[in-house]
């Protein structure tokens, strides 16, 4: 909507280069991923270098070009200092997520920004209801707080299977994560997306009470 600003293509660099780095090196990959007992241990770092981390090329490359798409209007809406921080809530809270949810399984591990991203998806959502988004396998643009519902919904059937190997626990961390800082940030957004909190807000209570009656504890 607004470009690719420079802080943008700077943290898209980050990523790569780092990712880049952990393809060709194993034990650098081993030790920034998120393990449950590394952080049991007292690893805590992980919770934030798995971010900057990526199975392969093409996981890598989705989340790269979902950041490519979706950051110039976060950063538009909160400014540098807002956004860098929404980023790191969103990416931590997915993590923290995981954690809690797999916490008694000690051989879980993640890597991925998804968390982090989809702090900004969800961030950019709220700021900008009047946005249209089209997908892949429905290129009919709709309204992205249809997106932003319907994916709280689909995350939370995801967690529940287990079974395709997405980490759908950090994806619902880093969506929460990002509504809550910028509700925090942009107060006007109650206002502005007053209705697709309401919904989100439902959806999460339902996920929030799956998830503590559910998880693996």
């Amino acid at each position: 909507m607004y470009g690719t600003p420079p802080l943008i293509l700077i943290l898209l660099a980050v990523i790569v280069l780092i990712s880049y780095r952990a393809f060709k090196d194993t034990l650098l990959f081993n030790r920034l991923k998120f393990n449950v007992r590394a952080v049991q241990l007292g690893e805590y770092y992980r919770l934030l270098t798995a971010g900057f981390i990526h199975v392969d090329y093409n996981h890598l490359f989705f989340n790269g070009f979902t950041l490519f798409i979706f950051g110039g209007n976060a950063l538009y809406g909160l400014g540098a200092i807002n956004f860098i921080l929404l980023y790191m809530i969103s990416l931590l809270m997915g993590n923290g997520l995981a954690y809690y949810y797999h916490k008694r399984n000690p051989y879980y591990t993640a890597v991925g920004a998804s968390g982090a991203i989809m702090g900004i998806v969800y961030s950019s959502i709220l700021m900008f209801p009047e946005m249209k988004l089209a997908i892949i396998f429905f290129p009919i643009p709709f309204p992205s707080y249809v997106f932003g519902v319907g994916y709280l919904i689909y995350t939370l059937f995801g967690i529940k299977s287990q079974n395709d190997g997405i980490g759908h626990t950090a994806h619902f961390g880093g969506a929460i994560g990002g509504i809550i800082c910028t509700l925090v940030f942009d107060p006007f957004v109650f206002e502005k997306s007053f209705y697709t909190l309401i919904l989100m807000i439902g959806v999460t209570l339902v996920a929030g009470w799956f998830l503590f009656n559910q998880s693996d504890r």
